[in-house]
């Protein structure tokens, strides 16, 4: 598999594809996404927020756009999205030290409400311009499962006609990883309509990442298995 650039239009040429390094390492990307112009976005945000997390991590998680907090701190998911995840990780025995984090775009979109700024969904444009960071990080990273928190997220990996509602939940062979699942953002739960609602949405959230690293922990079993298999027939 090789990093292909995003597709551009004929009025918009730029993208992230034109600030990516020669040295394919976190570091080196990280350190190139600084000074990435490729949209327009850059112009009202603080800085870029690239992914974090250790590079050799088994499973990446894909969210859609920094908020206000990660715009601040320069660091993915530091939000209450962020404490949402990571609630629900400790659910299931996992610290988020454990696993790589990113967003499809990378820097922060946002609208003034009074004081505040308020999150705004990239657009289509902002994604694809937006989209060689992510391959970069996955071709660097190789996870062995991509889980894809929201809509945006998933589309940007699997294409427009992606539906969460559909979909969500289901285990998807990718030309991303082995395995890529998708489930809800953690923000979308903070913002159902009902406690109910939120209840749910939760309680669906922890299932998928559950599977998901089950299915981490059958891969590595697998391998163990396999390895010592080879060293007896070897023995």
């Amino acid at each position: 598999m090789r990093l292909q650039h995003p597709s551009m239009t004929a009025t918009s040429k730029r993208s992230a594809a034109d600030y990516l390094p020669e040295k394919r390492t976190l570091f080196a990307l990280r350190q190139a996404a600084t000074i990435c112009h490729g949209c327009d976005l850059y112009k009202r945000a603080t800085q870029t927020v690239f992914g974090a997390g250790p590079g050799n991590s088994p499973v990446m998680m894909v969210g859609e756009i920094p908020g206000d907090q990660e715009d601040v701190q320069g660091a993915p998911f530091v939000g209450p999205a962020g404490r949402l995840l990571d609630s629900a990780l400790e659910e299931i025995g996992i610290h988020r030290k454990e696993i790589y984090v990113t967003n499809a775009v990378k820097h922060f979109k946002w609208e003034a409400r009074g004081k505040k700024r308020l999150h705004k969904k990239p657009g289509r444009r902002e994604v694809v311009a937006c989209r060689a960071w992510l391959e970069a990080e996955i071709f660097t990273v190789r996870p062995a499962i991509i889980v894809v928190l929201g809509a945006t997220a998933a589309q940007a990996l699997l294409g427009m006609s992606f539906r969460i509602t559909q979909k969500r939940g289901e285990v998807i062979r990718s030309e991303w990883a082995p395995v890529l699942i998708a489930t809800y953002h953690p923000s979308a739960i903070l913002r159902a309509p009902s406690a109910e609602d939120r209840r749910r949405m939760r309680q669906e959230f922890v299932t998928d990442l559950r599977l998901a690293f089950s299915l981490v922990n059958a891969r590595e079993n697998n391998e163990s298995s396999d390895g010592r298999a080879t060293k007896q027939r070897l023995d």
